[in-house]
């Protein structure tokens, strides 16, 4: 997966990330909607945009921009997407500009054609690896540091963050996705993890929720319940959250796991 796939789904589906990433945690951030947007005739495309609702007409349109990479022509691509699509909308709102940086030496600098621009309020330059405290404080900015985070502190910051989540937002769908992008951004630092770890991490009730529990459900629907039994044993689970899952009695189930122990 790519990481700036990652934060997008993030900005997307919990959207207060954003604004907690950028010193804001505002209950204004959930006026705002996370899209991408095309300039048509032109072939720019904006990734990033959040747009404020029509009864925030004095909030500014964020811009943003994740980069991971070195792109000594950034600023270049960026501003010009910017002020093409100023051009074409011809909205009334103030403009902020965010720009993601792994890490402070990806970022170009301060380029005289842009100096004006670059050290004004309106741009903002964020460098993950030096997020500090607001990482420990805020959930989407922990999620944010997770894509970061060395393979030695992942474990641990993953079920910090997935208890915050469930403390946190109250919105079991969201709560589910922030949870579900959590896994993905470990899965994808940690792609040798097996299904107990993963299942250990997160928990069976959370676990169960996510896409990769639904795929091995939906595996199980095609295979038949019974033969799918000793695959969700072998995650970790016990008797009574297979029958669960699979909506069947307790005795089927060890009746089922019995079967495979003797062939």
């Amino acid at each position: 997966m790519k990481t700036d796939t990652i934060f997008y789904q993030l900005f997307q589906n919990y959207p207060r990330s954003f604004f907690e990433l950028i010193g804001q945690p505002t209950p204004e951030a959930d006026a705002y909607q996370f899209t991408s947007v095309e300039v048509k005739q032109l072939a720019f495309r904006i990734d990033g945009l959040f747009l404020p609702s029509a009864n925030y007409p004095n909030q500014p349109i964020y811009f943003v921009e994740v980069q991971f990479q070195p792109d000594p022509k950034f600023y270049h691509r960026f501003f010009a997407e910017i002020f093409l699509y100023l051009s074409k909308y011809e909205q009334s709102n103030d403009l902020g500009a965010v720009v993601i940086f792994k890490k402070r030496n990806l970022d170009p600098g301060n380029l005289p054609q842009y100096l004006d621009l670059l050290t004004s309020q309106r741009v903002r330059r964020i460098y993950l690896d030096e997020l500090g405290e607001s990482a420990e404080q805020y959930l989407g900015v922990g999620v944010i540091k997770l894509v970061v985070e060395t393979k030695k502190k992942v474990d641990n910051l993953a079920r910090h963050l997935v208890n915050k989540a469930r403390q946190e937002i109250a919105d079991e769908a969201v709560k589910l996705q922030v949870i579900e992008l959590i896994e993905t951004i470990v899965l994808y630092k940690f792609p040798e993890k097996s299904r107990q770890e993963i299942e250990a991490m997160f928990g069976f009730d959370d676990l169960k929720k996510t896409r990769y529990f639904q795929d091995v459900a939906e595996e199980a629907k095609q295979e038949g319940k019974l033969e799918a039994v000793p695959r969700l044993l072998a995650l970790g689970l016990t008797v009574e959250q297979v029958a669960g899952a699979l909506s069947l009695s307790v005795e089927q189930v060890q009746q089922a796991a019995t079967r495979q122990n003797s062939n």
